[in-house]
């Protein structure tokens, strides 16, 4: 199984890993989040983040989601990046997780591009339902 790593900002990590806990009924196995505190230097932080990974990494590898792409986060995952071993993706999401987390026994490439569209597939605009509006007074 693929581990998934969440790298973020503050807290926002922790907080996905609570709500992928809470949509899914479960904590999920191998996945983990690790904080960037705005004083941290990314640098002084690889040597925990490479740590994370050995513990997540059971063979097939882990998947390093981060927030925003070229912000710390970001920076460190570029860090650890291994083609086909260790992966990342930046502009992570709930729907990313989710999906991430469907996919992640069906080898690196498929829960990659899964995961890309699952982030990108998330995001809708709502548009209002006429049934719905007519009975809500």
């Amino acid at each position: 199984m693929i581990g998934i790593l969440v790298i973020a900002h503050d807290t926002l990590g922790d907080s996905f890993v609570r709500a992928v806990t809470h949509v899914l009924g479960t904590r999920p196995p191998q996945f983990e989040a690790m904080s960037v505190k705005g004083t941290d230097d990314p640098l002084d932080l690889v040597p925990a983040a490479r740590a994370l990974l050995a513990r997540l990494d059971t063979g097939e590898g882990v998947l390093v989601v981060t927030d925003i792409y070229g912000a710390s986060p970001s920076n460190l995952a570029r860090k650890l990046l291994a083609q086909g071993r260790v992966e990342a993706i930046a502009g992570v999401s709930l729907p990313m997780l989710v999906r991430a987390l469907t996919y992640r026994g069906k080898g690196m490439e498929t829960m990659v591009r899964k995961a890309i569209s699952g982030g990108r597939d998330g995001v809708l605009r709502f548009t209002v339902d006429p049934v719905y509006a007519a009975t809500r007074n």
